[in-house]
């Protein structure tokens, strides 16, 4: 019987309701912001232009808030593109994607994971805990190269199963490299996409979204084999 097993029901129900709410608050936040666009992206590029010198860190770290509140990340780097061309904007997109897992990752860790392993149990929650030991960081480079999933909502998901904040900074530095270049060099190329920096980015991004759909795969058939392997193990009997 696993920790999980022995909780009563009304701490069942103190951690599910405490996750239902942390997933609730997500949802309204994320349609809010990504789906109503309550936040004037145009208003903020152009307040950050306003301060000069100091525009790229200004904007690497509004960007790495605005991106926690689930402003569309491709957005965001379209826009560092167009206001600092594509070396230097590059560098702050990824500054800011570093910057929103690990406020996002702090975030889902303080809200969610002392409910996640309560609901876990002890048992599963430990060898959730050595997995993401060996393979964290991994997972969390994985995630960043399959598309269509939202960094923001998949960091705060890592958080909250208890994956450290070193690992998310480390691995949303390399996992996001290369979507940071693609989507700022459309940004810088706006005006020109038949430029060659504009190909190169398409092509960065397919490739991306091969070796992205490739490991999802892959992904998921080990964890198939994994959750068959352990259902034809027979079940210990106590008493013995």
């Amino acid at each position: 019987m696993t920790g999980g097993d022995q909780l009563s029901p009304g701490s069942r129900r103190l951690h599910i309701a405490r996750l239902a709410l942390f997933a609730a608050g997500l949802a309204v936040m994320f349609y809010l912001v990504a789906v109503a666009r309550v936040i004037d992206v145009e208003g903020v590029r152009g307040m950050v232009a306003a301060t000069g010198a100091a525009a790229p860190f200004a904007y690497l770290v509004v960007s790495a808030v605005l991106g926690a509140v689930f402003v569309p990340g491709p957005l965001l780097a379209a826009g560092s593109g167009l206001l600092f061309g594509p070396l230097v904007g590059t560098f702050v997109t990824l500054g800011s994607a570093v910057g929103t897992a690990t406020i996002t990752s702090f975030l889902g860790r303080r809200a969610g994971r002392e409910s996640a392993r309560g609901l876990l149990g002890a048992e599963r929650a430990q060898r959730i805990d050595a997995r993401i030991e060996r393979r964290g960081m991994w997972a969390v480079v994985g995630q960043r190269f399959v598309p269509g999933i939202s960094d923001a909502l998949a960091s705060y998901v890592f958080g909250a199963f208890g994956i450290p904040l070193w690992q998310m900074a480390v691995g949303s530095l390399i996992g996001s490299a290369p979507r940071a270049f693609v989507y700022t060099a459309l940004g810088a190329s706006i005006g020109d996409l038949s430029a060659p920096l504009a190909y190169t980015a398409i092509a960065v991004w397919c490739v991306t979204a091969i070796i992205g759909a490739f490991a999802a795969h892959r992904g998921y058939r080990s964890w198939r084999g994994r959750s068959a392997r352990r259902e034809t193990v027979p079940d210990r009997d106590p008493d013995h």
